[in-house]
């Protein structure tokens, strides 16, 4: 009897535990297939990289899930994996690294998933012949991904001068020019370094592109990275300044041909099939063309009064210039968080952030816990439902949940996104989403 009440008791309690978790269990199914259903991997989803699953072959294991840096991007949906939250995905590839069937592959966004984004060929290629793009401007935000990009579109490169004709290029032809020194644009400098190309490499800044604009300590890789010439970064995390110390490293070597601080103004293929790449002080003849540019382009504006102060800035380059100031952060996204987070660490600053909706929805996990983090130690303040009104030197106004308040202020950083270059990469002849090409004009840019 004692023995039959033991299994009884052992019995309820484990029916207990399996009720409790079959009910959180189908509680997050049902959101996840809620988000599922409602389209949300494409919908503001991944334009670019992004995983691509065989629910034919997928056995429900869940490791993709679990092993996404970004969060939820995947969910188990009646007992296979799905995307729920594409717009997180940047491209990590460790969820098809993990599945133990093969199940998951990581594709490009057929041109039709954006109409806003260049077509690119596998190769790289845009629809102008020996024109390519790398890196961020063709979508793939994770360093990681943009280096390998370089590395393999120069090989194509390479390829082709080989077979075509190596002895081509006279004295003042390149066989190729790369416009930006971002990680891709060095990655292909290397590479190029390493095939014997006679390559140039123009940036309008300094080399590191927008990784040298990223507040300080701001961790930049969370996967290993090989660079062409150098070999394998063994760690998982580097910051800002570990890859700015690299990118010196860069500089130094003699076979490179870096020239910063100079902007490219137009490029343009002539009749010959050579291109013409003219800056404010040189014009360039090439082979072919590497755009390694950054996707943001122009700050987008707010359109408010007084944003034309020279302390409404649009970019965080060192967050510790800046202390004892009343800092206002404009905007909702990672960029916005990470460099509000970066200036509330400084001595003295009282940062606030300014977002137009009712909660961060976009936001990766680790910045999620994070700003959690700094608003309850109150390091920081977010004020919901606003937008700023007017900027003054010394103080502005702001609209918050449709009451004008009136705050200190030293220094206004926004963040609203930028305006892609689409319309200098249009002018070249690139065509975008599934339009046919159009004709060849001259490339108009600000590089």
């Amino acid at each position: 009897m004692d023995t039959l009440l033991t299994w009884l008791v052992a019995a309820a309690v484990l029916g207990f535990f399996f009720i409790r978790y079959w009910r959180v269990h189908k509680k997050s199914e049902t959101l996840a297939r809620a988000a599922a259903e409602k389209g949300a991997n494409f919908s503001g989803g991944p334009q670019a990289q992004h995983p691509r699953i065989d629910t034919d072959h997928c056995i429900g294991c869940g490791g993709c899930v679990k092993v996404c840096p970004e969060g939820d991007v995947l969910a188990l949906v009646d007992g296979k994996a799905a995307i729920v939250n594409g717009h997180k995905c940047i491209g990590h590839s460790l969820c098809a690294e993990v599945c133990p069937v093969g199940a998951i592959t990581m594709v490009m966004a057929k041109p039709s998933a954006g109409a806003d984004a260049p077509r690119i060929s596998d190769e790289l290629e845009t629809s102008v012949q020996n024109l390519f793009i790398i890196g961020e401007l063709g979508g793939l935000a994770l360093i990681k991904n943009a280096v390998n990009q370089g590395r393999d579109c120069m090989d194509v490169v390479a390829e082709r001068i080989e077979r075509e004709n190596p002895a081509l290029a006279g004295q003042d032809i390149m066989d190729v020019v790369i416009v930006g020194a971002g990680p891709a644009g060095i990655s292909a400098s290397l590479r190029a370094a390493e095939h014997g190309l006679k390559a140039l490499t123009l940036e309008r800044e300094n080399v590191g592109g927008t990784v040298s604009k990223y507040p300080r300590q701001k961790l930049v890789m969370t996967s290993p990275v090989e660079f062409p010439l150098h070999g394998k970064f063994s760690k998982t995390s580097l910051s800002k300044e570990d890859l700015l110390a690299f990118w010196e490293k860069v500089m130094q070597r003699t076979d490179l041909n870096i020239h910063t601080c100079e902007g490219v103004d137009a490029v343009k293929k002539e009749a010959d099939g050579l291109f013409s790449v003219r800056t404010a002080r040189e014009q360039y003849r090439s082979r072919a063309v590497l755009l390694a540019l950054g996707r943001a382009g122009t700050p987008r504006k707010l359109g408010v009064k007084g944003e034309d102060l020279s302390h409404v800035l649009y970019r965080l380059i060192e967050a510790d210039h800046y202390t004892n100031n009343n800092i206002l952060v404009v905007g909702g996204g990672d960029s916005a968080v990470e460099a509000a987070m970066g200036l509330a660490h400084q001595a003295g600053n009282k940062v606030t952030i300014s977002y137009r909706k009712s909660e961060f929805s976009r936001l990766k996990d680790r910045n999620i816990k994070r700003i959690e983090e700094h608003i309850n130690s109150h390091k920081l303040e977010v004020l919901f439902n606003s937008m700023p009104t007017e900027f003054r030197v010394g103080s502005l106004s702001i609209e918050v949940a449709g009451e004008v308040r009136e705050l200190p202020n030293d220094f206004v950083f926004i963040f609203a996104g930028g305006i892609p270059p689409s319309d200098f990469l249009k002018a070249a002849g690139i065509a975008f989403g599934s339009s046919e090409p159009v004709e060849q004009r001259e490339l108009q840019a600000t590089t």
